[in-house]
């Protein structure tokens, strides 16, 4: 059995007829009584941008810095102060949920 080469993908317009062309963004008149809400995931992205806008750089010789000190054995990891920080960051947002 061959296979042809004739299917088209869904879609796709049937040979001999053209797509209807739709415009790339479309602009909407509204009168000054129309409402607009944004979702809850629309102010989670904004929040989300914030906190990236307000997020130090990293900084790359800090990166190499600890890097070489790991790969040398000489990084020593204080288990009470990466408690302390989880902790206080769990309270933050338990903080900010109120």
């Amino acid at each position: 059995m061959k296979i042809e080469g004739t299917v088209k993908p869904p879609g796709s317009a049937p040979t001999g007829e053209a797509r209807e062309k739709r415009p790339a963004s479309t602009t909407i008149a509204s009168d000054a009584n129309e409402k607009v809400e944004l979702s809850s995931l629309s102010s989670s992205l904004n929040k989300a941008e914030a906190a990236m806008a307000a997020a130090p750089e990293i900084d790359r010789s800090r990166v190499d810095e600890i890097r070489q000190a790991i790969s040398e054995g000489r990084f020593k990891v204080d288990a009470n102060r990466i408690a302390d920080g989880l902790i206080e960051s769990v309270r933050q947002m338990l903080d900010a949920q109120k």
